[in-house]
């Protein structure tokens, strides 16, 4: 069985032990609940080469019914049809600007936040183009269960210069796309978002 098999069938795993945590009526399955998201987090762990440690902070022990995560990003294009990409510190890689949705936004107040911290740029959110599931596309193993929404944006203002946390912010041809960061996006999905802008596809992609 191949690593992204695996790690689905871990997160499933840890998903159903923190399931039966939040639901569960008696000790003895509590106790059992435990020992199974122990678990799944060791194999989390070794599966996705991350510390244990990183786990276990961030997989903080569930209090109400487990959901994915979910990664909000824009598609921005100037007036030359050029694609607005940020620089990761993390990777040293290119991605459509974005992150994680922030509890007390909506999604859209989500990506014209992010956009701005990480190219200075202001922008306003168009429409919808596209939520993925990440595991419906070839992203490297992560321990996370993710959906993404990519937003269509429309640039307003603000001078083009990278966030704190970032190593740069430029626009792009899309046929000259740099190594992109295969963890927050893939080249497929940038061209397949940019060829529905520039065929005026009205349709939302999803999974």
């Amino acid at each position: 069985m191949e690593v992204g098999q695996d790690l689905e069938l871990i997160k499933r795993i840890k998903a159903l032990a923190d399931t039966g945590l939040v639901y569960n009526q008696d000790g003895y399955n509590k106790e059992r609940y435990e020992e199974l998201r122990e678990i799944s987090l060791k194999l989390l762990s070794h599966v996705s080469q991350q510390p244990l440690r990183v786990l276990e902070d961030f997989f903080m022990p569930e209090k109400d019914y487990p959901t994915v995560k979910v990664d909000v990003r824009g598609l921005v294009l100037n007036d030359a049809g050029e694609i607005l990409l940020a620089k990761e510190q993390v990777d040293g890689k290119w991605t459509l600007p974005g992150g994680w949705a922030d509890i007390g936004y909506t999604p859209s107040e989500v990506v014209i936040k992010e956009i701005e911290e990480e190219t200075g740029l202001q922008c306003t959110a168009e429409r919808l183009l596209a939520v993925y599931d990440k595991r419906m596309h070839p992203h490297p193993p992560q321990p996370f269960y993710i959906y993404k929404l990519v937003f269509l944006c429309q640039l307003k203002g603000g001078m083009l210069k990278h966030g704190f946390d970032m190593d740069g912010a430029a626009f792009f041809k899309v046929g000259e796309l740099p190594e992109l960061s295969e963890d927050r996006i893939l080249e497929t999905q940038v061209k397949q978002l940019y060829n529905m802008v520039i065929n005026k596809d009205v349709n939302v992609y999803f999974d």
